[in-house]
Protein backbone atom coordinates (compact mmCIF):
# COMPACT_ATOMS: atom_id res chain seq x y z
CA UNK A 1 0.00 0.00 0.00
CA UNK A 2 1.47 3.19 -0.89
CA UNK A 3 2.06 6.25 1.42
CA UNK A 4 2.35 9.93 1.25
CA UNK A 5 3.69 12.44 3.70
CA UNK A 6 1.61 15.26 4.15
CA UNK A 7 3.26 18.64 3.62
CA UNK A 8 2.17 21.02 7.19
CA UNK A 9 2.72 18.08 9.81
CA UNK A 10 5.38 15.94 8.06
CA UNK A 11 3.15 12.57 9.27
CA UNK A 12 2.99 9.68 6.97
CA UNK A 13 -0.57 8.76 5.83
CA UNK A 14 -1.58 5.64 4.25
CA UNK A 15 -3.35 5.47 0.80
CA UNK A 16 -7.50 6.06 1.71
CA UNK A 17 -6.56 7.04 5.46
CA UNK A 18 -8.65 10.39 6.87
CA UNK A 19 -6.02 13.03 7.55
CA UNK A 20 -6.65 16.75 8.40
CA UNK A 21 -3.52 17.91 10.48
CA UNK A 22 -5.54 21.82 10.37
CA UNK A 23 -8.01 20.81 12.66
CA UNK A 24 -8.03 21.94 15.91
CA UNK A 25 -9.95 23.52 19.11
CA UNK A 26 -8.74 25.69 22.34
CA UNK A 27 -8.50 22.81 24.48
CA UNK A 28 -5.87 20.94 22.29
CA UNK A 29 -3.77 24.03 22.24
CA UNK A 30 -4.50 25.23 25.94
CA UNK A 31 -4.46 21.31 28.18
CA UNK A 32 -0.79 21.64 28.53
CA UNK A 33 -0.62 24.80 30.16
CA UNK A 34 0.61 25.63 33.72
CA UNK A 35 -1.80 26.70 36.32
CA UNK A 36 -0.39 29.94 35.88
CA UNK A 37 -0.99 30.23 32.54
CA UNK A 38 -4.39 29.12 32.35
CA UNK A 39 -5.03 31.38 34.80
CA UNK A 40 -3.74 33.96 32.08
CA UNK A 41 -5.38 32.64 29.24
CA UNK A 42 -8.81 32.55 31.07
CA UNK A 43 -8.71 35.93 31.97
CA UNK A 44 -7.67 37.02 28.45
CA UNK A 45 -10.35 34.73 26.71
CA UNK A 46 -13.12 36.58 29.25
CA UNK A 47 -11.73 39.73 28.71
CA UNK A 48 -12.18 39.25 25.23
CA UNK A 49 -15.42 38.18 24.85
CA UNK A 50 -16.93 41.19 26.54
CA UNK A 51 -16.17 42.91 24.30
CA UNK A 52 -18.82 41.93 22.30
CA UNK A 53 -19.95 39.62 19.15
CA UNK A 54 -17.37 38.30 17.97
CA UNK A 55 -15.62 34.48 16.39
CA UNK A 56 -13.54 32.81 18.20
CA UNK A 57 -11.82 29.84 17.34
CA UNK A 58 -8.35 27.81 16.86
CA UNK A 59 -6.51 27.86 13.57
CA UNK A 60 -3.32 25.79 13.26
CA UNK A 61 -1.66 26.83 16.68
CA UNK A 62 -2.89 30.35 16.97
CA UNK A 63 -6.88 31.20 18.80
CA UNK A 64 -7.93 33.59 16.71
CA UNK A 65 -10.44 36.02 17.71
CA UNK A 66 -12.46 38.03 15.04
CA UNK A 67 -15.38 40.45 13.94
CA UNK A 68 -15.11 41.54 10.02
CA UNK A 69 -11.41 40.40 10.30
CA UNK A 70 -8.80 39.10 13.32
CA UNK A 71 -8.62 41.43 15.26
CA UNK A 72 -5.96 39.68 17.61
CA UNK A 73 -4.40 35.92 18.17
CA UNK A 74 -2.94 34.04 20.86
CA UNK A 75 -0.58 31.30 20.17
CA UNK A 76 0.24 29.23 23.37
CA UNK A 77 3.90 28.95 24.30
CA UNK A 78 5.80 26.44 27.37
CA UNK A 79 6.31 29.62 29.30
CA UNK A 80 4.24 32.65 28.02
CA UNK A 81 1.22 33.34 25.42
CA UNK A 82 2.18 35.33 22.82
CA UNK A 83 -0.37 37.83 22.19
CA UNK A 84 -0.33 39.13 18.61
CA UNK A 85 -2.85 42.46 18.29
CA UNK A 86 -3.39 44.60 15.13
CA UNK A 87 -3.84 48.25 15.38
CA UNK A 88 -3.33 50.45 13.29
CA UNK A 89 -0.45 52.28 14.85
CA UNK A 90 2.60 50.50 16.30
CA UNK A 91 2.81 50.54 19.71
CA UNK A 92 5.88 51.77 22.07
CA UNK A 93 5.43 50.12 25.08
CA UNK A 94 7.64 48.24 27.58
CA UNK A 95 5.07 45.60 27.39
CA UNK A 96 5.37 44.90 23.24
CA UNK A 97 8.20 43.10 22.28
CA UNK A 98 7.87 43.66 18.54
CA UNK A 99 5.79 45.93 16.29
CA UNK A 100 5.72 44.72 12.69
CA UNK A 101 3.70 46.47 9.70
CA UNK A 102 0.69 43.71 8.34
CA UNK A 103 -0.56 45.13 6.20
CA UNK A 104 -1.15 49.24 4.48
CA UNK A 105 -2.74 50.16 7.44
CA UNK A 106 -2.11 47.56 10.27
CA UNK A 107 0.22 46.64 12.86
CA UNK A 108 1.43 43.41 14.49
CA UNK A 109 1.88 43.98 18.13
CA UNK A 110 3.27 41.14 19.67
CA UNK A 111 2.77 41.12 23.75
CA UNK A 112 3.76 38.50 26.08
CA UNK A 113 1.70 37.61 28.50
CA UNK A 114 3.00 35.58 31.72
CA UNK A 115 0.39 35.97 35.00
CA UNK A 116 -3.15 36.54 34.65
CA UNK A 117 -2.33 39.84 36.55
CA UNK A 118 -0.61 41.54 33.19
CA UNK A 119 -4.24 41.29 31.48
CA UNK A 120 -5.27 44.50 32.33
CA UNK A 121 -4.77 48.60 31.44
CA UNK A 122 -3.06 49.20 28.72
CA UNK A 123 -3.39 45.70 27.58
CA UNK A 124 -7.58 45.70 27.51
CA UNK A 125 -7.58 48.69 26.37
CA UNK A 126 -5.44 47.74 23.06
CA UNK A 127 -7.86 44.66 22.52
CA UNK A 128 -10.56 47.43 22.73
CA UNK A 129 -9.12 49.66 20.17
CA UNK A 130 -8.61 46.36 18.20
CA UNK A 131 -12.09 45.45 18.42
CA UNK A 132 -13.29 48.39 17.03
CA UNK A 133 -11.16 48.98 14.17
CA UNK A 134 -12.16 45.16 13.28
CA UNK A 135 -15.29 45.70 13.56
CA UNK A 136 -14.67 49.24 10.78
CA UNK A 137 -15.99 51.39 13.45
CA UNK A 138 -14.57 54.74 13.75
CA UNK A 139 -11.45 55.04 15.47
CA UNK A 140 -8.57 58.05 15.12
CA UNK A 141 -6.51 58.25 12.07
CA UNK A 142 -2.94 57.60 12.55
CA UNK A 143 -0.84 59.77 10.19
CA UNK A 144 0.95 58.15 8.13
CA UNK A 145 4.75 59.04 6.79
CA UNK A 146 5.79 59.91 3.59
CA UNK A 147 7.10 57.23 1.48
CA UNK A 148 10.34 57.78 0.00
CA UNK A 149 9.14 56.58 -3.34
CA UNK A 150 6.86 58.85 -3.92
CA UNK A 151 7.03 60.73 -7.40
CA UNK A 152 6.41 64.25 -6.45
CA UNK A 153 9.62 64.55 -4.14
CA UNK A 154 12.53 65.56 -6.22
CA UNK A 155 16.13 63.91 -4.95
CA UNK A 156 19.38 65.97 -5.10
CA UNK A 157 21.90 64.69 -7.49
CA UNK A 158 24.49 62.78 -5.87
CA UNK A 159 27.81 63.82 -4.94
CA UNK A 160 30.97 63.69 -6.91
CA UNK A 161 33.63 61.90 -5.01
CA UNK A 162 36.48 63.81 -6.97
CA UNK A 163 36.37 66.82 -9.41
CA UNK A 164 36.55 66.79 -13.10
CA UNK A 165 39.75 66.62 -14.56
CA UNK A 166 40.49 69.29 -17.30
CA UNK A 167 41.23 68.18 -20.94
CA UNK A 168 44.69 69.75 -22.39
Amino acid sequence: MSRRQCYHCKDWIEEGERHDCWTTTEAALTEDLTDELREAWERLRDSAAELGDQRIYASHKSIMFSRKSCYFFVRPKKSFLEMVVFLGRALKHPRVRRADPSSKSKFANFIPVRHRDEVEAPITDWLAEAYALAGGEATTPTPRAKRSSDRSVKRAAPARSRPRRRRA
